[in-house]
């Protein structure tokens, strides 16, 4: 089992911030693993920061991630992984465009999103949205 947590940060445009990662160029939402003795909210607050430069101030939870399903690591081993997703409600910086973890980073208005945005990303930017519309928390 993994466990971490991802942020959603929108600028006042209300366009939604996508990382594009080093490691698949696939574009997608700050996200990572916990470290240990870390809490999730650290943890959406420390990879925003590693990945785009920004600083975090407060964060909202609005889903719960677990699936049924697993996930094959790089060295063959089947995992779970959890993850926590978070409304950055305030935030503040520079954007980074690059990092040791992306090659890239930018802005999108939520109906425009680059194609090699995955299944994960745009399932959470609609639970997101249903959040903000009233309905209860996301538990999956």
């Amino acid at each position: 089992m993994t466990i971490g947590a991802r942020a959603v940060l929108r600028d006042p445009e209300g366009r939604v911030l996508l990382i594009r990662r080093s490691d698949n160029g696939r574009w997608a939402l700050p996200a990572g693993t916990m470290e240990l003795e870390q809490t999730l909210r650290d943890c959406a607050i420390r990879e925003v920061f590693e990945e785009t430069g920004l600083t975090v101030h407060q964060v909202t939870p609005f889903a719960l991630y677990s699936g049924e399903g697993l996930t094959t690591s790089a060295y063959g081993q089947p995992y779970q992984h959890v993850t926590l997703a978070c409304r950055a409600d305030s935030w503040s910086g520079e954007l980074l465009r690059e990092t040791d973890e992306t090659i890239d980073a930018a802005f999108f208005p939520v109906g425009e999103l680059p194609g090699t945005a995955g299944f994960n990303t745009r399932r959470t930017l609609e639970d997101l949205a249903r959040f903000e519309s009233g309905v209860p928390f996301v538990l999956s």
